[in-house]
């Protein structure tokens, strides 16, 4: 007698993807976040060895680095990550600060992309119903105090808790042109921030969000007329401000919660009561390039660096900040070079491998900022004020001489060494330039490695925290005591503008994009 065949197990539900947190794709999404890390019924990972523990180059006291930084290990365990509960059980979220806006829009990205049929979108829209950004704290704990920065990718406003009377500083994400679900910049800054934690890096401390459905200029969402006027066939927002879709119901509504800094370098070199003296100078740049190491060591790139991002507190303390342009990097493997954007950088602040269009870039592209920002400690204003990538060129070829292969090995071989008309004849004086402002022979020297036009013989963080600007007399001083004096707030944005010279003329600025044909003298204004 024949059997009859087992009846089949049922097919298991779905499983829905892990969210993709940064540009990279990787084993694990952003780092926790803030003191205490994660939440959402997991406890953050633990910190691996050498990253909050990593050893600085320079301490406080300016004592040489004595043991090397580590680099972030691989195969971390995010706090920020889907898991499932036996096989085709349902998922849960294992959370640091804001992941519940995160997971959202990673659920969103995967939807869009397709794959699973009827069931998956099912799966998701029910997985949706209870999606309210559950680990993220409500904005309103926090009252505005004052705005002060603004940018491409988000305003910027002094606040404070309305428990503790904290002060910090909240960056919003802009999210009205988004249809794709949360900005995969910010994805990026909130994943590098919670892995780098440092006394020279700013810290963040949590985010926050609006209520779901609802902007800070509505009390309460918008009713069923605007969702269905504002939204497309598809369900994607196509930009009524406040308005969120099915695939992102934070939207407009996120921000980022900072330990406030009470300046910004730029806003204080725009005082002209502010005086920085030479041994304050070098605590200045001591710590910047302290930070600078640390990111670079943890393979991180900040890939803005300009006076305005560098903040300063109210005791002395320096922090890079602003990382909605940083990313991760690392060497090319097999010959294949990186193919990383070039669209980076302020332009008074880029260096010449960028302007030429390279593409394959690392951490000497930070150094290159950190030179213009050491040069402003004395002149006051950015020593290089391009108006165009063209002019920035030529600028830089005042400064430190024409650029030629003799100069700077295979440099023929970039993409734009040949269409653009390039400035010839150009002797090198960093030096010659800079000596009536810059009096001390070490700082002249250290400007000097810092703004070379080869990326692969500019001094690079260590070298330069070992240089002897640093070991010579008068020592690094604190800057506590010169800050006491000044009790407001000195930001950029809150600061007359800082450019040097009357404007430039459309008719100059016309003829700055061919300089071959221009008179010399147009680009003798260098700072």
């Amino acid at each position: 007698m024949q059997r009859d065949a087992p009846p089949r197990a049922p097919a298991p539900a779905p499983r829905l993807p892990a969210p993709l947190i940064g540009a990279a794709a990787s084993s694990g999404g952003g780092g926790g976040g803030g003191s205490g890390g994660g939440g959402g019924g997991a406890s953050a990972a633990p910190a691996p060895p050498g990253l909050p523990g990593t050893t600085s180059p320079r301490g406080p006291g300016g004592g040489r680095r004595t043991e090397e930084a580590g680099s972030a290990p691989r195969g971390r365990k995010w706090p920020w990550r889907r898991k499932w509960r036996g096989r085709g059980g349902a998922w849960s979220a294992a959370a640091g600060p804001g992941a519940g806006a995160a997971a959202a829009a990673a659920a969103a990205a995967a939807a869009a992309a397709g794959g699973g049929g009827g069931a998956l979108e099912a799966a998701m829209a029910k997985q949706y119903d209870s999606v309210e950004c559950p680990f993220c704290d409500e904005v309103s704990k926090y009252e505005k105090l004052a705005k002060i920065g603004q940018g491409t990718f988000g305003e910027v406003f002094k606040a404070k808790d309305r428990k503790t009377g904290q002060k910090v500083a909240l960056k919003k994400v802009l999210m009205e042109n988004e249809k794709e679900g949360f900005p995969i910049t910010a994805l990026r800054e909130i994943k590098i921030l919670q892995l780098l934690k440092h006394e020279n890096v700013v810290n963040l401390i949590e985010i926050c969000r609006t209520k779901a459905g609802a902007s800070p200029g509505h009390a309460t969402a918008p009713g069923p007329e605007a969702h269905r006027k504002y939204l497309t066939s598809e369900g994607m927002h196509t930009g009524y401000p406040g308005v969120s879709s099915p695939y992102n119901r934070c939207k407009g509504s996120i921000y980022l919660v900072f330990d406030f800094c009470e300046h910004d370098l730029a806003g204080l070199l725009s005082n002209v009561l502010v005086k920085f003296t030479l041994s304050e100078i070098k605590r200045v740049m001591q710590m910047l390039l302290n930070g600078l190491y640390y990111i670079h060591r943890n393979k991180i790139l900040h890939r803005d660096m300009k006076a305005a991002n560098v903040l300063i507190t109210r005791d002395g303390v320096l922090k890079l900040a602003d990382f909605g342009l940083a990313r991760a990097f690392s060497l090319a493997k097999n010959s294949q070079p990186n193919r990383y954007t070039n669209r980076v950088v302020t332009l008074w602040y880029r260096p010449p491998e960028l302007l030429l269009g390279e593409r394959d870039y690392g951490p000497p592209i930070d150094l290159w900022g950190a030179g213009c920002i050491m040069a402003e400690m004395w002149t006051r204003s950015p020593i290089m004020q391009g108006n165009t990538e063209q002019h920035q060129l030529a600028l830089i070829s005042q400064l430190c001489g024409s650029i030629t292969p003799e100069v700077w090995p295979n440099v023929d071989k970039y993409e734009l060494f040949e269409k653009l008309d390039l400035v010839k004849g150009q002797k090198r004086k960093v030096k010659d330039r800079l000596k009536a402002y810059v009096r001390d022979p070490y700082a002249l020297d250290l400007i000097d490695k810092l703004l070379v036009l080869d990326p692969a013989q500019r001094i690079d963080s260590d070298d330069a925290l070992n240089h002897d600007f640093f070991w010579s007399d008068p020592m690094p001083s604190d800057l506590k005591g010169m800050l006491s004096t000044h009790l407001t707030s000195m930001f950029e944005y809150l600061a007359p503008p800082r450019r040097k010279g009357s404007q430039i003329t459309q008719q100059s600025t016309n003829q700055s994009r061919n300089p071959a044909t221009t008179n010399q003298t147009e680009f003798e204004r260098v700072f």
